[in-house]
């Protein structure tokens, strides 16, 4: 079987949108495209190799794959050329239900993301990854489909934009895999899938008569 798996850049409000540039994506009035920039060091690099080392394909939203088909199939001779010698080798699986233009070699369309994701997760093969893609991981997380997930959390705060979560994901716990910290505060963590969320109570038992109180109070307010 094959792991979903979500790698993202996020702000500590958990934004997602244009962490690459000002051009990336300014939908929505964005105005802080390119917000990994300058906090990106020796650190950060070589937990992006890291995740890119284990075999993969490329799972991605729409406009995601707009921006990395615009730019890795030229990237081969630049400063990333190895990253974009892995990207322009693998397969890049699509999630669309617009008419796309697949211009990139080795790009597959998923007209129904969650269906088509959960039955390439039967098969045989390398790990699906996601990058950037906030409306696809936005389903892939209420299908309960990732495994997996690494986030980068940089120290700023943006306020507004598209994010890695939202109310429709499904509930689900997570264990801390490993861990590092950057010279500039970004904040790498592996989180692997690991069963229900598990709740407890530190209210006291039985329950003061105020608490009582204060419960009858919440269902009459509703």
């Amino acid at each position: 079987m094959r792991k979903v798996i979500v790698g993202a850049m996020l702000s500590l409000d958990g934004v997602i949108q244009a962490p690459g540039g000002p051009q990336e994506d300014p939908t929505g009035g964005f105005r802080y495209g390119g917000w990994v920039a300058p906090l990106a060091d020796e650190v950060f690099g070589e937990e992006i190799d890291k995740l890119f080392s284990q075999p993969f394909d490329l799972l991605l939203g729409r406009k995601t794959y707009e921006i990395f088909a615009a730019h890795w199939p030229y990237a081969e001779q630049g400063p990333d050329d190895a990253i974009a010698r892995t990207f322009n080798s693998i397969n890049k699986y699509v999630a669309t239900r617009k008419g796309l233009a697949l211009t990139w070699e080795g790009s597959v369309v998923l007209s129904d993301a969650a269906s088509e994701v959960a039955r390439l997760k039967q098969e045989e093969g390398p790990a699906l990854l996601t990058q950037g893609s906030s409306g696809l991981v936005k389903t892939l997380l209420a299908s309960d489909l990732v495994d997996e997930i690494t986030t980068f959390t940089f120290p700023v705060v943006l306020g507004r934009g598209k994010r890695l979560f939202d109310d429709a994901a499904s509930a689900a716990a997570y264990r801390l895999a490993t861990h590092r910290v950057s010279p500039n505060g970004i904040v790498i963590a592996k989180y692997l899938r690991q069963g229900r969320v598990e709740t407890g109570d530190f209210g006291m038992d039985p329950p003061t008569p105020a608490e009582v109180a204060r419960r009858a109070k919440l269902q009459r307010e509703g």
